[in-house]
């Protein structure tokens, strides 16, 4: 047991860019923790998400890598350093440095990433570096650097409240990014902000749009260049800053105008109306601020989509005034601080760059290393596929999880498969990438690591330890300093703790700086251990000798770029890399979800995050729908070139008609056939290196199943080997599965047995009474030790209809003999009423109770469903769905 004092902690989320403030007090024994926002801190103010709200639920140890391991069996941490460092010194002797490779992650924290780029970069002398954020926001850091000379964000937080107009470009801000989201809602009805979205979807972030314009995918750069001709022609160009802090004008307008509005209309999809409408929104509204994320970044043309935006904004001056600008939201707690540190593969700490010279000699005489490398390394899709020509011979993996992120996944899980020798350093004992590990290194999770991240406004927060290191998990900064002293590069990396690491790193960042680099916090490089735990969150700039403000970049110019003026960069329309065929006749794109994170390591540890989608999904329209015979709840199977994935059908006019939808997070930890990137192509961004996640051609069928199954038991299921399996916990404890298969088997009782048993309980302990309509083709289950109900589990031969809340709620408790057929019924009476699926997380009201509301108590509007159920009054990223049910009761009323 971990015994932890009782007190609070302030913290920062471990989830999105965001970079929430959290206040935590543990549990005694630090398998549960009290949560609430940080009142205090500039990101937030005190509102979470329902991921960040559930954090605490994401502690216990279950299911954590708690021991170092050699070939699948657990040894000392001294066997499995010296084997690290062995394989990796035999690799550089025999092949080089460039036969090694670290793949790194957003969720790592700058202390971390700063060693492992000092080691790679600096001591081994390759730059085989990449990280997880290569997916997410590669194209924003090439779109800054071309335009800005540097990885700039200009604007912050704050500017989303104080502008007239919010363009949300790719960005689901609702889902993805909920705090921000809350902040725009509340500045919307105080100021009145006006809010465009671009998205081929209709998401939830649209509840709060003035226009929605629903663009054909990848056809963003035609959109922008349309705008800047418009600005051209209505004489909204800002002459002066153009004139004096700007290139390349001429030739962006020249790449602008050569689709006329008809073309751009034909091309994006889009009615000349609405086009129109936001080009003159655009126009005559000076204080604007465009967000961007994936949608925009995950493209083969990504980085011309986001310089096609930073034209707009540079050619208006708008950028870096209160209330304007192009504004980058990330993906990761931690993405801002891998790009600051050289997490990149064609980048060095401090946003230096690794093919300027000049920077290669300042960095390496600052570490006084022995060699520096002075070539681009692998970025992440040519990595992998360097490992799968055996290229790569020893290969380092942290905190995340390839085999299910990259595309091509598949031949990603073969590559990495067939690699001499993998590390893998997580917190989670069971990855689709641990498994394939050589060695496995336990790493600190949130709650036990020190140190910082930086989130989407150049904010640096603390995130500190409140809970002890659990059995033998070591920091991922501690691991790699161990490797690096039995590689004999000892005296470079003696860190004692991270407070060393970060004043290392802030001198750099002021080293020959003088104001030509934009990222300095020299004004730390000094920070002892009670600075360093004391630290109140900070924006930089920070240089020597100045305490912390709050900044924006380029009102006034003074780029970064050699000349010191910004690049307008000339963005010709180009295409998707893929198209679809007569084959593959639809287009696949890939997102989050509310309430999962990634591929669901820690959200999935709790039900409540869970609840709302327990299985994976795709959305169809209707007609595409109706084309292969699929009807709403039908399990669906899309499939491409590279690979299969089988989810619930989701039909709804939510998505564009040869359009569907899939959400990125499940994996082979919790369904059959549910990890998305294996459909996808590895196409990526030729100057990014970003692969294009949104953009996939697939096609389409139904799932010829001949029964379906649901299940919910106290036990974990075995999963078992038939065609569909998603697997989640539930609440209560309880576990829920969804089952289908393609063949007939008349052994039902069997299939009960491996499910309802489940790998926790002793056969001879479980009754099993079963009820059977032949006729109908229904055989349901129910199991029971003494009077507790510990599982059910209902078949039929379409999908099943029973209320998954009401009978997981049955799952533990005492059912006597009289109650077990009206159980098997499915059903619990007027006096046990069904939540239905859960809507709001944060609170676990469900669709039956909400509707309830509208019905019963004529809740007609989202702030009365909440005052009445709660529903969302927390984080409001369930209000769409909840207007959408309001609007639906009233549809249903005047007809």
């Amino acid at each position: 047991m971990r015994d932890f004092a009782d007190s609070w902690t302030r913290t920062t989320c471990p989830y999105c860019g965001v970079g929430c403030g959290v206040l935590v007090n543990p549990s005694t024994d630090g398998e549960a923790a009290e949560i609430k926002g940080d009142p205090d801190h500039p990101a937030n103010y005190g509102r979470l998400c329902s991921k960040g709200s559930a954090l605490g639920e994401t502690l216990s140890l279950d299911d954590r890598l708690l021991y170092p391991s050699v070939a699948g069996r657990k040894t000392t941490w001294d066997v499995a350093l010296d084997r690290v460092a062995e394989q990796f010194s035999t690799a550089i002797a025999e092949y080089g440095p460039d036969s090694v490779a670290f793949y790194v992650s957003g969720q790592i924290l700058t202390e971390d990433y700063y060693v492992a780029n000092k080691l790679m970069k600096g001591y081994i002398g390759s730059a085989n570096i990449d990280t997880n954020s290569r997916l997410c926001m590669a194209s924003s850091v090439a779109g800054h650097k071309r335009a800005f000379g540097s990885d700039t964000v200009p604007g912050n937080y704050e500017d989303l409240e104080l502008a007239d107009l919010v363009v949300l470009v790719g960005s689901n801000l609702a889902w993805c990014h909920p705090v921000l989201y809350q902040r725009l809602v509340a500045a919307r009805e105080k100021r009145g902000t006006k809010v465009v979205v671009i998205d081929p979807r209709e998401t939830a972030t649209c509840d709060i749009a003035d226009l929605h314009l629903a663009i054909e995918p990848g056809t963003d750069v035609a959109l922008f260049n349309g705008l800047l001709a418009h600005l051209v022609g209505e004489g909204k160009l800002d002459r002066d800053y153009l004139d004096t802090h700007c290139d390349g004008f001429d030739d962006a307008l020249a790449a602008a105008a050569q689709m006329s509005g008809s073309e751009i209309a034909k091309l994006t999809g889009l009615r000349n109306s609405d086009i129109e409408n936001f080009y003159a929104l655009f126009s005559n509204i000076e204080n604007v601020v465009t967000v961007y994320s994936q949608g925009v970044n995950q493209s083969s043309v990504g980085t011309d989509k986001v310089n096609a935006i930073l034209n707009c904004h540079l050619a208006t001056s708008r950028i870096g005034k209160p209330g304007c600008g192009p504004f980058s939201v990330t993906g990761q707690p931690n993405a801002m601080g891998g790009r600051e540190t050289g997490g990149l593969a064609n980048m060095l700490a401090a946003h230096m760059e690794l093919a300027n010279p000049d920077h290669r000699a300042l960095v390496q005489n600052f570490w006084q290393s022995p060699r520096i490398a002075h070539t681009p390394g692998l970025k992440a899709v040519d990595l992998f596929q360097a490992v799968a020509a055996g290229e790569i011979k020893a290969l380092w993996i942290m905190a995340t999880n390839p085999v299910d992120s990259l595309p091509d996944a598949d031949t990603v899980r073969a590559a990495i498969d067939a690699c001499p020798f993998v590390v893998v350093s997580d917190v989670a004992a069971q990855t689709d990438t641990t498994k394939l590990a050589d060695v496995l290194l336990p790493a600190a999770a949130w709650g036990e690591k020190d140190g910082t991240v930086t989130n989407s406004e150049r904010r640096i927060s603390r995130q500190k330890a409140f809970l002890p290191l659990p059995a033998e998990v070591k920091p991922d900064w501690w691991q790699l300093c161990e490797v690096a002293k039995r590689m004999g590069f000892a005296e470079a990396f003696t860190f004692a703790g991270p407070s060393e690491i970060f004043a290392e790193y802030a001198a750099l960042t002021g080293q020959d700086n003088d104001g030509r680099r934009d990222l300095d916090i020299s004004a730390l490089s000094d920070i002892d251990v009670d600075g360093y735990d004391s630290l109140e969150p900070f924006q930089w700039p920070r240089p020597a000798g100045t305490g912390p403000r709050e900044t924006r970049f380029f009102v006034n110019g003074r780029f970064y770029t050699p000349n010191r003026k910004a690049q307008l960069i000339a963005t010709p329309f180009r295409g998707p890399a893929s198209q679809s065929s007569a084959e593959f006749p639809l287009l696949l794109n890939t997102g989050r979800i509310r309430d999962q994170w990634h591929t669901m390591t820690r959200t999935a540890k709790t039900a409540r995050l869970t609840s709302h989608y327990a299985e994976p999904f795709i959305e169809i329209h209707p007609d595409d729908a109706q084309d292969c015979g699929l009807l709403d709840a039908d399990l669906a199977v899309l499939t491409s070139p590279h690979g299969r994935y089988i989810a619930r059908g989701v039909i709804t006019d939510r998505v564009k008609r040869g359009a569907v939808f899939a959400p990125l997070h499940w994996t082979d930890q919790f369904t059959s056939q549910g990890r998305i990137c294996s459909l996808i192509p590895d196409h990526t961004d030729p100057v990014s290196g970003q692969p294009e996640l949104k953009y996939a051609p697939v096609k389409l069928e139904r799932l010829n199943a001949q029964w379906f199954g649901f299940a919910t038991t106290v036990h974990k299921p075995i999963l078992t080997d038939t065609d569909y399996i998603a697997m989640a916990p539930a609440a209560g404890g309880n576990w829920r599965v969804e089952l289908a298969d393609c063949v007939q088997t008349d052994n039902w009782a069997q299939l009960a047995d491996r499910v309802l048993r489940g790998s926790g309980a002793q056969e001879n302990t479980i009754d099993i009474v079963a009820y059977h309509d032949n006729a109908t083709g229904q055989h349901r289950y129910a199991a029971f030790e003494g009077e507790c109900c510990t599982g059910m589990l209902f078949l039929a031969p379409q999908p099943v209809t029973v209320a998954r809340t009401w009978a997981i709620a049955q799952v533990g408790a005492s059912i006597d003999q009289t109650q077990r057929l009206l159980l098997l019924a499915g059903r619990g009476g007027a006096e046990v009423p069904d939540k239905g699926p859960i809507v709001c997380s944060c609170f676990e009201v469900g669709r039956n109770q909400i509707a309830r509301a509208i019905a019963e108590s004529s809740c007609a509007s989202v702030a009365a469903v909440g005052q009445e159920t709660g529903a969302g009054t927390n984080c409001g990223s369930c209000r769409a769905e909840i207007g959408r049910l309001i609007h639906d009761a009233d549809l249903a009323q005047a007809d």
